[in-house]
This record gives structure tokens, sequence and C-alpha cells, in this order.
């Protein structure tokens, strides 16, 4: 499997988990969205918020690739986030539908990636100063990310009395049996 191929599978992976976290957090309880758990980021909602703050902010970092991806101009244009638990949304309904959103224009990006893109030392600046790293490690340091907290989140989703069943990449790997 090609780099492009992987990071299109991880970004298909990416939306169908989310897909799946997001219908299970919306069958919850009044109030069992923002409920202290006792997680790192506290409740499911602020868990999941904590990743479409990390997703918009490494998406307008990719943004400034000189590729230049035109798929993600309309990620430039949001205001980024200004810490990583700021609040996006006050309504999950349009926190979701957001969501949806934005893994969609994830999927359609890394469509669009080359693999000379790959290659590249990406030059961006976070909390902790200016950084020069390796497209692809970028990358895949997103996903892994997503899926790291999406762990969180499913953990939250079960101690809430909610199963999201399989949650294994495994499930998007094509089997050539």
């Amino acid at each position: 499997m090609s780099r492009c191929a992987h990071i299109c599978m991880m970004a298909e992976y990416n939306q169908w988990m989310n897909a799946r976290v997001y219908a299970a957090a919306a069958g919850l309880a009044p109030g069992e969205l923002q409920r202290e758990r006792g997680a790192f980021f506290g409740s499911l909602l602020a868990t999941l918020n904590h990743i479409m703050v990390g997703d918009t902010l490494w998406l307008q970092r990719y943004a400034k690739h000189p590729a230049k991806f035109p798929l993600l101009d309309p990620v430039r244009a949001i205001t980024p986030p200004a810490s990583l638990t700021q609040p996006l949304f006050d309504d999950f309904a349009a926190m979701q539908a957001h969501r949806r959103w934005l893994d969609q224009v994830i999927i359609d990006w890394a469509a669009a990636i080359t693999e000379s893109d790959l290659d590249h030392l990406l030059d961006y600046r976070n909390s902790r100063g200016e950084n020069r790293r390796q497209f692809f490690a970028l990358l895949m340091h997103f996903f892994n990310h997503q899926t790291h907290h999406r762990g969180q989140a499913t953990t939250l989703l079960s101690q809430a009395g909610v199963d999201v069943g399989d949650t294994d990449l495994l499930v998007c790997i094509p089997n050539h049996s």
C-alpha cells in the first residue's frame, strides 16, 4: 500500500469512527455529554471538542504546505481556536454536523495529496514554538491523535453504558484472501 493510499484509508477510518462515536453520544440522556467522568478532558463533550480543535489546528498548519491544498480553504478561513480546550460549539447537533463536514473535507483533501507532497518539511508553530517536521510523519500524528482521543471517548461511552462496537482499524483494511 502506498503512503497516499494509507492516508486515504486513515481518513476513511476517521470518518467511520467519528460517525459511530457521535451517533452513540447523541443517544445519551440529557446532561450525560457534559458529565464529569474523570477523563483527561473531563467529559465526553470536552473530549470530542478537543479532537475537533486538534483537527482544525493541524489542518490549518497543513494548509501552509507549498502545495497550498485548495481543498483546505474552508478550514483555512476558520478562526483558529485559542487553546486546545476552547469550546467550539454550544449545541451538540451543530458540533455533530461540523464533525461530518470536517471529516468529508479530510477525505477529499487526503485524496488530493501526492507522494511528492509527503517528503516536504513543514514549518509550523505550536504552543512550544517553531517546528520543522516531515509532512508524512505529521499526518501520521494527526490520525494517531484522533484515534488516541476517540479511544478515550469510547471508554467514556462504555462507562455510560453505551457499546460503540468494533473500533479496530482492521475493519477498514482490505482483506485479500
